[in-house]
């Protein structure tokens, strides 16, 4: 019902005595699907609201375009295919009501899907929000070649642009060299002061015909990141029906790991933990904690099923974990400076946790994900300290005694000090492509070891910069160790010394 006073709209969503009879019925049953069911009403009765609002209000005439195919998940959902152009009707949160200016169709769809067709952003090569940083892990990443370029705003000077091209160097292999874009005072942009163009996209169209003094010719614009699809914020507890597990990725002590689909239709991961392993109460209260850490660096936990056998549906990467991706033919090649730029982004993801006052616990490179453009981030964190009785010292080769702290092992006090000695031995895997810490030790010899302040010697081929950064995380207070920052920016400017900003002008 609708009913207008004064300036005023009031909706009234009246439910039928039979719908209402049911849906109670349904919640002593089947809670989970009582919460979907619950969800997929509240979506119904936005939509109506909306449209009532498109109809008789003006909109925006903003129009947008898609970046990227969408496939409908859920009823309400407005599918689209890459260059479709759509009219937002109303912004909310991360999904948006549009219509489709191609079929006419209204519905809901993920925003990070769609740009401004009036701004930069359209363009292929157009990056906006990127650091330098970013810049070159994108540009590094597997698909691109030597001539892969893009263009973003510079972080030092606002409203200015940096040209960024990958080249090979045979001494030093792929590299990334940056270029100033500078502007004119009466409009138009050059990199060289005797070639200037009155707008971005004529200077990018003049160096992909030449390089004319730029390391490369611009070949192809650099392939983005697959955006990651909003996960629906009223679908966290799900149906177990609702997932289908296609590959057993997988398995450890406490249950397995699959790549599956959610709805049969988005790509998910799924661990499946064994009945026993922990409380449903206790996990669900730990997953609701877990969900509200969200970064870039640390893997999407996007819903659960918390009747045993528990399962938890997170975002599906690609290359799997860290420790068995450095042991394929691809990760034997990665260089040194792409580890450490590997262990910068893991510290980035830390360092979130720790300003979140959160702990990790089981922070190895197993628990480490990698994306198809060598991404890394944080995955199962959190989950030990809900693992009833399985993480204890007597529990032997359960316990991840080479990658614990000596105060952790001994008197079982765990912090964000201990998850620092961890990221230590971390280290040592990455740069040692996955080779066990401690080799040649027992667990038992190396918590004898450990007492008397004996520490892992430096791997071979470890540069000893690297090095004395382990060490400070394995000093024995656990207050003398560094924090998760420090750790970030120093991995982050480990070769910058010998780097110059900007590359000068052909």
């Amino acid at each position: 019902e609708i009913i207008h006073k004064k300036n005023k709209v009031i909706f009234y969503v009246v439910e039928s005595i039979k719908t209402k009879s049911y849906m109670l019925r349904l919640k002593k049953k089947n809670t989970a699907l009582y919460t979907e069911m619950q969800a997929k009403q509240k979506r119904a009765v936005e939509k109506h609201i909306y449209l009532y609002i498109k109809r008789d209000h003006s909109i925006n005439d903003t129009v947008f375009v898609a970046q990227h195919d969408f496939k409908a998940t859920n009823d309400g959902d407005l599918p689209f295919r890459k260059g479709d152009k759509l009219k937002i009707l109303q912004e909310n949160g991360e999904w948006w009501l549009a219509k489709s200016l191609l079929t006419g169709q209204e519905g809901f769809i993920p925003c990070n899907y769609v740009v401004r067709a009036d701004t930069m952003e359209v363009e292929k090569w157009f990056f906006k929000d990127l650091s330098r940083r970013e810049t070159e892990r994108l540009l590094l990443a597997p698909g691109n070649k030597p001539g892969a370029f893009l263009i973003r705003e510079s972080e030092t000077s606002k409203g200015s642009f940096s040209l960024s091209i990958r080249d090979y160097v045979p001494e030093q292999g792929d590299v990334v060299k940056h270029y100033k874009i500078r502007s004119l005072d009466k409009g138009g942009y050059y990199i060289s002061p005797s070639t200037t163009f009155p707008s971005l996209q004529e200077l990018v169209r003049y160096y992909s015909r030449t390089a004319d003094g730029l390391c490369q010719r611009l070949y192809a614009p650099c392939k983005p990141k697959a955006p990651q699809q909003p996960w629906a914020h009223d679908e966290w507890e799900i149906p177990r029906e609702t997932l289908k597990m296609a590959k057993k990725l997988g398995a450890g002590q406490f249950g397995e790991v699959w790549m599956g689909y959610y709805k049969n239709t988005k790509k998910v991961a799924i661990k499946t933990l064994k009945e026993g392993t922990m409380a449903p109460e206790a996990f669900l209260q730990e997953a609701n904690l877990m969900k509200q850490l969200q970064h870039d660096r640390l893997v999407r936990l996007h819903a659960v099923v918390t009747k045993e056998p528990i399962l938890i549906v997170t975002e599906f990467m690609v290359n799997g974990c860290l420790l068995d991706f450095l042991k394929t033919d691809e990760g034997k090649k990665l260089k040194l400076n792409k580890l450490i730029d590997m262990s910068a982004q893991i510290a980035e993801g830390m360092a979130y946790i720790e300003r979140k006052n959160y702990i990790h616990r089981d922070l190895r490179a197993a628990n480490i994900l990698v994306n198809e453009t060598l991404h890394c981030k944080i995955a199962d964190f959190g989950l030990a300290r809900i693992i009833e009785t399985e993480y204890t010292a007597q529990e032997g080769a359960k316990f991840p005694i080479k990658w614990t702290a000596p105060e952790a092992i001994n008197y079982g006090t765990f912090s964000i000090k201990s998850d620092i000695w961890s990221f230590g031995i971390l280290l040592t895997e990455v740069v040692t492509y996955g080779r066990i810490p401690y080799p040649g030790m027992t667990n038992p010899e190396v918590i004898r070891s450990l007492d008397k302040s004996y520490r892992m010697p430096c791997p071979e081929n470890c540069p000893n910069e690297l090095y004395e950064i382990m060490m400070m995380c394995w000093r024995q207070k656990p207050e003398d160790r560094p924090t998760f920052e420090f750790l970030q920016n120093t991995l982050n400017d480990f070769f910058i010394a010998t780097e110059g900003q900007y590359e000068m002008h052909p």
